[in-house]
């Protein structure tokens, strides 16, 4: 369990139901990447990988979490905060030994291998997990319109 680390930028945030709500919520957070000047997800390998980190904990928190279901993007400079909360604090993120892949549930290792740092822990009966994505933001110019 490792606390939240301190993220400052600019934040979106989608209030989630259910899973049918997800392909609207990647599609939302894909056109505010392009408005903040990243290119397309097919040229910005990072932007892609924050999408489906944010995909990654959203389904889990949806699936196995209770409403409401909170997903937050803090997106700094050096990269992107992304916050994952839900009402089942006793429903303990726990990745998955010994499965066959094919069967998912790989969610959280993909996480934990796409950001710089991860964690969880839980503040007033909220369950929040966290994932630090590193971005080329510096390195990208704006997209001309």
């Amino acid at each position: 369990m490792r606390p939240l680390p301190d993220g400052r930028g600019e934040v979106w945030r989608w209030d989630l139901r259910a899973l049918g709500e997800l392909p609207a919520a990647r599609a939302g957070l894909r056109a505010r990447l392009g408005h903040a000047g990243f290119p397309p997800a097919d040229e910005d390998e990072s932007a892609e990988q924050l999408v489906m980190a944010f995909d990654e904990l959203a389904s889990n928190a949806l699936r196995h979490g209770e409403s409401p279901v909170v997903a937050t993007v803090v997106a700094g400079t050096g990269g992107w905060l992304l916050d994952v909360s839900d009402r089942a604090p006793e429903a303990m993120p726990a990745p998955a030994v010994g499965r066959d892949p094919a069967q998912g549930g790989m969610g959280l290792h993909l996480v934990a291998r796409l950001s710089v740092a991860h964690g969880w822990y839980v503040d007033e009966g909220t369950k929040h997990v966290w994932a630090c994505l590193p971005s080329e933001l510096a390195a990208h110019q704006p997209v001309s319109a």
